[in-house]
């Protein structure tokens, strides 16, 4: 048992040294909670005592080491110095209390970065809208050395979801590939491959399929290897298991998103799940025991009740010039048979031309025009306007009728925002089957509406009612009895219902900035 025979500062003399630390501050912010931690101790050390073992700094070294496996980064702690310092400690009065001062200013930024995240979430991603946790390490630490509870306290700092847990597991696999300098399988540029066809490409995109098999022990990556060009059914399955994997219509041709899929190295993915690993650190810690969370980049809504998902489904999203933010908020209520009260942005960008090339359109579509927002007054007679003659702004407020023709279906989801996004039916049914569903002009668009609703509602037997409501034809609000969390958030590494990991393409360029934000 290794104990230290050279610590003979008192209190007064770590106090002195704490002023002279700015020398191993890699983050200057971190230097105050490091001085409101000792002054809470009255400058006493905490982890190189006068005769007593090492074993309290030897689980605080090793818990800073787990850094990397989190997605983070252990020379952003100073691991290496450290583990250097330790070594020497017999040696020299200066090591012990640059040992001492360094692994707890590594503790408290560690225990932070866990806890609410490394990147500053509003800047890292403009477009991400959920507050970050507060939350301050300093009495966290004081309290789980009081308990004598240290690892253990270390341990539930990071999230213990499922998916941050799996998502951690995937960047190890992909890791250890990296460190064993494994080849990794580059596709060249190809022309559409239909199933049973014949490439030059094939052979290569077996050994591509092989290495997924290494990386994921999938077992329909689990194919022969051999030099044959015939894209046999086999190939087929594998592809179409991949490109569900990473966010592609699972048709089993291989074109420029397939490759482009298949191409991505190790490096990327890696870097891929420690950014969205950073972005489930940037949530709450509890979601709650019922909450909807909608996956922006994945085209995915899932419904989780007591930790397990109750509904999945596809939705679509934004256009990439209407993307849909992150943020969280409670659906409120719904509403059976809306109207649809059309942003001015979409009357005047969408709506208008098609106007002006069809002057039946808005009749068509049950689409009402107004002077002002004041519903209740007569509606004006759209031949009665020179849309031709609109060329800047528009004057007129649009609505359009609850029916078969409405852009939100039979029903849609309210939740107070500032971004007036909500969830909602939609008569284009078509495009759910898409592989990049980015449609909408923000708003949500839902694939199973009623089935929603009676999870929303969390009542026996709801559904036939709404569903008798929306025959009637008129327009009626259901309130919830108890508002459902929501989360939007965009994610292009998730696990589905099924523990599986997937992976998305980056539709709205938000890894590319944050990746570039964070230098990873």
């Amino acid at each position: 048992m290794l104990v230290v025979s050279v610590w003979t500062a008192e209190a007064k003399t770590l106090h002195s040294q704490l002023t002279q630390f700015s020398v191993i501050a890699s983050v200057d912010m971190s230097l105050p909670d490091v001085h409101r931690f000792y002054s809470a101790r009255e400058y006493q050390p905490v982890w190189v005592e006068s005769n007593q073992p090492l074993s309290r700094l030897d689980d605080a070294l090793a818990f800073i080491e787990t850094a990397d496996a989190e997605g983070l980064n252990s020379a952003d702690y100073r691991l290496q110095r450290l583990r250097q310092l330790r070594s020497q400690i017999d040696h020299t009065a200066n090591a012990l209390f640059e040992l001492e001062l360094g692994t707890t200013q590594a503790l408290l930024m560690l225990a932070r970065d866990l806890k609410s995240g490394y990147l500053p979430a509003s800047i890292a991603d403009p477009d991400w809208h959920i507050p970050q946790q507060l939350f301050d390490p300093v009495p966290f630490l004081l309290e789980a050395l009081a308990a004598d509870s240290l690892s253990s306290a270390l341990v539930s700092l990071s999230p213990a979801s499922p998916s941050y847990q799996l998502l951690k597991k995937a960047l190890a696999r992909y890791r250890k590939w990296v460190t064993n300098q494994t080849a990794w399988t580059q596709l060249p540029d190809v022309s559409l491959i239909r199933p049973n066809g014949i490439h030059a490409v094939i052979p290569l995109i077996r050994n591509r399929i092989a290495e997924a098999y290494k990386l994921y022990d999938i077992a329909a990556y689990n194919i022969k290897q051999d030099q044959s060009k015939h894209y046999d059914d086999a190939l087929v399955n594998a592809i179409k298991v991949f490109q569900a994997q990473h966010g592609l219509n699972a048709d089993g041709v291989i074109g420029k998103k397939t490759v482009r899929a298949l191409n991505m190295t190790p490096e990327g993915k890696i870097r891929q799940l420690r950014l969205n690993l950073e972005r489930l650190r940037w949530l709450p810690a509890h979601l709650g025991e019922r909450y909807l969370l909608v996956n922006i980049a994945g085209f995915r809504l899932t419904a989780v009740e007591r930790g397990e998902p109750a509904l999945d489904m596809r939705i679509i999203v934004g256009h990439d010039y209407r993307s849909t933010p992150s943020f969280s908020s409670r659906v409120t209520h719904l509403i059976i048979n809306p109207f649809w009260n059309i942003p001015a942005s979409i009357a005047r960008q969408d709506l208008l031309p098609k106007q002006q090339r069809d002057p039946g359109f808005f009749e068509k579509q049950g689409i009402k025009v107004y002077q002002n927002y004041d519903y209740n007054s007569e509606p004006l007679d759209p031949d009665s306007i020179d849309w031709q003659a609109i060329r800047k702004g528009f004057p007129y407020i649009l609505r359009q009728d609850p029916g078969v023709k409405n852009a939100l279906g039979t029903i849609k989801f309210m939740l107070p925002n500032p971004f007036s996004i909500y969830l909602h039916d939609t008569p284009s049914k078509s495009l759910f089957q898409r592989d990049v569903r980015t449609f909408s002009s923000g708003c949500i668009r839902l694939e199973k509406p009623m089935a929603l609703a009676g999870i929303a509602l969390n009542k026996t037997g709801v559904v036939p009612d709404l569903v008798a409501k929306m025959r009637e034809g008129k327009t009626t609000t259901v309130n919830l009895s108890k508002p459902l969390p929501i989360y939007i958030v965009y994610m292009t590494a998730w696990v589905d219902e099924k523990s599986s990991v997937h992976y998305s393409p980056d539709i709205y360029g938000r890894d590319a900035r944050a990746l570039n934000f964070a230098r990873w």
